[in-house]
This record gives C-alpha cells, sequence and structure tokens, in this order.
C-alpha cells in the first residue's frame, strides 16, 4: 500500500457533469483541486448515456428517412443497416468528446486520478489504482458525484439471462431480430424506436397502464400509436414473472397481463426498468455521511450532506437524473462557496424525450395542475397547425400551453412535435423572463419555422373568467 497521503483543498469524487465543472472552474481560480474518477472521464453522458444514446438515435432516423425516402422524390433501390459503422461513429464522437476532457483538465490545473475510491474517515478517502497500488486522499472540501447506474429487477433468471442495459445496447455490432424492452420510461422508448428502425422486431413490456405514465393522458396515447404505427408491439399493464434463456441468442420471458399469464419468445432483452445510485460500498458511513431510506446520499437544498465540508451533486444526491440538472447543482455549490446562498428548491426541470418526433415540456402539465388544485387556461393545437412542419412531411403530434387563470403568466409548456426540444425551450425562457403568453401570440416570427406556430397556438388561449 502507498501510505503517502495528498492533500487537497478540494477533492471530488467522480467526473460527471457537475463534478467536472466544479473541478475546473476551481482550479481555473487556483484552488487545489483533483478528481478520482472509477472509468468514464466526464462521466456517462459524454461516455454511454445522453450523448452516445443520440448519435445512434439520429443514425435511426437517418435509416427511417432512407426507407422513406420515396415520399421525398429520391428512389432508393436497396440499402442496409451496419451496425458496425453505427457504432464506429458512436465511438468516435465518444473519443472526440473524451480527448476534449482531458483537454479541459489540463488546460484548468485540475488533477485527475484514475481508479476506485472509498471513504476511510471523515474527508480521507483510500483509492485503488489499475496498477493495484493504493493511495489516500485527504480534501479539506469534499464533493461526492457518483452518478447513478441502471437497476437489473430481481426478477427469477433475468440477470443469469445476461440482459442489456443501454451501456450494453449502444455497443452492440448487429440488429437483434427480436428485442424485448422491459420498461416504457425514456430510455427504454428511445432505444425501442431506434432499434426497430435499425430492423428489429421490438416489443416494449410497461407495468402500468400506459407508456410514459407520468405525462399527460393524450401524450401518453399519442406515443402508444406513434409505436403501433412504427410496428412495435406495446404491452401495457404486463408484469414479469421470469425470465428463461440467453439474451443475444434466445429467451422467453413469462408475464402477467390484466391477471391472465402469457409468456413471449425472443432474442434479446434490454432492461431499462429504473436507475439507482451509486452509494454502496464507498464508506459513506465512516465519513459521517447519511443516506436517504432509497440510498441516496442526504442533501439540504444547499446539496450539503450531513458531513462538515461535504456536498453531493447529480443523480447520487437524488436530483432529477439530467445533465442539465447536474449541471445546475454544479452552480449551486459553486455559488454558495462564493459566499451565495443558492439553493435548488423551485427550479425549472425541462424534460425532453428523444424519440423521433421528440416530447417534451417544462412546468405543469394538466396531471401535475390538477393534482395541485392549480387552475388553468389550456391552449392545444395540431403540429399539422404549423406550416413548416408540412414542407417537412413531420406533422405529428401537438402543441399545448397552461395559462394562469388570472393572469397571462404561462404555467407550462408540452410539445410533442418535431424539434419539440427547441421548441419547449423558447417557451422556457419566456416563462423564465416572466413574458406574458400574449407576448409571443404578438411576436412577429420569421415565415416558415416551426416556432411561429406560437402564434396559433397562443392565439387559442381561451380569456379569463369575467368576475
Amino acid at each position: 500500500m502507498d501510505t503517502t497521503g495528498s492533500d487537497y483543498e478540494f477533492v471530488i469524487l467522480g467526473s460527471g457533469e457537475g463534478s467536472k465543472y466544479l473541478a475546473w472552474t476551481l482550479a481555473a481560480e487556483g484552488k487545489r483541486v483533483v478528481v478520482i474518477e472509477r472509468k468514464y472521464i466526464g462521466g456517462s453522458c459524454p461516455n454511454i448515456a445522453c450523448l452516445p444514446s443520440k448519435n445512434v438515435i439520429h443514425s435511426a432516423k437517418v435509416a427511417q428517412h432512407v426507407r422513406e425516402s420515396e415520399e421525398f422524390g429520391v428512389v432508393t433501390d436497396y440499402f442496409h443497416v451496419d451496425m458496425p459503422a453505427v457504432r464506429e461513429r458512436k465511438r468516435r464522437m465518444v473519443q472526440g468528446l473524451v480527448e476534449i476532457h482531458l483537454a479541459n483538465f489540463k488546460k484548468s490545473g485540475a488533477g485527475l486520478i484514475m481508479g476506485s475510491a472509498k471513504f476511510v474517515g471523515p474527508k480521507k478517502l483510500e483509492v485503488s489504482l489499475p496498477d493495484g497500488k493504493t493511495r489516500v486522499i485527504h480534501g479539506d472540501k469534499v464533493i461526492i458525484g457518483t452518478g447513478t447506474h441502471a437497476i437489473i429487477p430481481d426478477l427469477p433468471g433475468l440477470r443469469e439471462s445476461n440482459p442489456m442495459t443501454h451501456i450494453e445496447a449502444l455497443e452492440l455490432d448487429h440488429v437483434p431480430e427480436h428485442l424485448l424492452v422491459l420498461g416504457g420510461g425514456y430510455i427504454g422508448l428511445e432505444l425501442a424506436q431506434a432499434m426497430r428502425r435499425f430492423g428489429s422486431r421490438v416489443t416494449v413490456i410497461e407495468r402500468n397502464d400506459r407508456l410514459a405514465s407520468r405525462e399527460d393522458e393524450d401524450v401518453c396515447e399519442a406515443v402508444h400509436q406513434l409505436f403501433e404505427d412504427e410496428g412495435i408491439a406495446v404491452l401495457t399493464n404486463a408484469e414479469s414473472t421470469r425470465v428463461e434463456g440467453t439474451s443475444g441468442q434466445s429467451v422467453k420471458l413469462y408475464l402477467t397481463r390484466n391477471g391472465s399469464p402469457a409468456s413471449i419468445e425472443a432474442t434479446d432483452i434490454l432492461v431499462a426498468t429504473g436507475r439507482t445510485p451509486n452509494t454502496e460500498g464507498i464508506g459513506l458511513d465512516l465519513a459521517g455521511i447519511e443516506l436517504t431510506p432509497t440510498g441516496y446520499i442526504k442533501v439540504n437544498e444547499r446539496l450539503e450532506t450531513t458531513a462538515p465540508d461535504v456536498w453531493a451533486i447529480g443523480e447520487c444526491a437524488g436530483s432529477p437524473q439530467f445533465t442539465h440538472i447536474a449541471f445546475d447543482d454544479f452552480r449551486v455549490i459553486r455559488d454558495n462557496l462564493a459566499g451565495e446562498n443558492h439553493v435548488t428548491t423551485g427550479r425549472q426541470v425541462p424534460y425532453c424525450l428523444f424519440t423521433d418526433p421528440e416530447l417534451a415540456r417544462v412546468g405543469l402539465n394538466e396531471k401535475e395542475a390538477k393534482a395541485k388544485g392549480i387552475p388553468y387556461r389550456l391552449a392545444k393545437m395540431p403540429m399539422a397547425g404549423v406550416l413548416r412542419t408540412r414542407t417537412l412531411s413531420e406533422t405529428r403530434g401537438f402543441l399545448k400551453a397552461l395559462i394562469d387563470t388570472e393572469s397571462d403568466r404561462i404555467l407550462g409548456i408540452t410539445v410533442f412535435g418535431v424539434s419539440a426540444g427547441e421548441i419547449m425551450g423558447a417557451v422556457q425562457i419566456a416563462m423564465v423572463a416572466g413574458m406574458p403568453y400574449t407576448a409571443l401570440r404578438n411576436v412577429i416570427l420569421t415565415h416558415p419555422t416551426l416556432l411561429e406556430g406560437f402564434l396559433g397556438l397562443f392565439s387559442s388561449v381561451p380569456p379569463r373568467a369575467s368576475k
């Protein structure tokens, strides 16, 4: 064991979104900072999650465009999907992103140690290095950003079947003949559609009565219809009971649906049933750091843990599982270290499901507004009413906005349609600025663009009730 300790002003465990920006910022200010990273430089987003998945999803969209090319006057006699080439395109992007991260570490002066760390005392970590040696690291202040990982449900035979998570799905060198997707949430839906467009037969198994079950009913129905139209089988109200076989060869899933037993045979299984924090086995109890009942690090609104001078950041702290929220967590800790009082409560959380078309929303949807007893005025229009979609032959979906009943304040926006994330973002900026919906209704927007849909959407807002 290497018993020579190293002292730093800041020790950061994990190099994910919030962690890396905190490291680069503090180091650039002259602080002595070190980041300890187990495997993925830059965290999951550039390596195995957000960006790689969107890379592969775009390849699938190109395949779909080729498949539908005759509609656009382009005739193709034959095409096939080369999955090794899809994977290689993704790998090139990831490698480029890792190189950018390494350059940022060098430029900022932040240290980077590759290894697995665990607490052996308050603000004291032991790092197991790749060469088998260990190193003890002390920090005046410590930030924990260990992230989360995919849950493999405790389902008989599932682990033994060697199922895929999103990590393995993004490394496929072939198109699965028949893919079972366990879970109808964001990850499951995105990859289910992509694999279908590459040529797989796909079946989605969802235990709830609707896909994307936290969304409004009309949104769930629209997503369900999209999948059916693309030939994806969707089984809702389905509870998996056991698995036989080996994923990648032949598997059989047993389930009950609406109380009746059933089974499905396929070649591959993808598990997308949620995530759990990376907090086990890293000695948090030895550092005085408490966990929540679900295993996340207990933090307050300033992301401070129960141990002095120790913070948690990103998903391991129970923050909403989005890279953009982890980045905001960085801003919270950065500002508070500078003497400000920046809190996580009350912040906007934008959502985007990167199916094709996309689903995006920010603020309240109808389901949430009703649950909270918040009255609203509803405006809704089909994407086909936005003329730009007709030039693209992408008319599927709709826009809808919730408007306050007492004022003209925008309470929320939901978009299911082409470039929904960009459309939603424009409304979010207006919401942050406190602009009334009438400002978007009356603004002059370029024709023909997708944002021009705001004119029709916000012109359909019902008037305030007379008193």
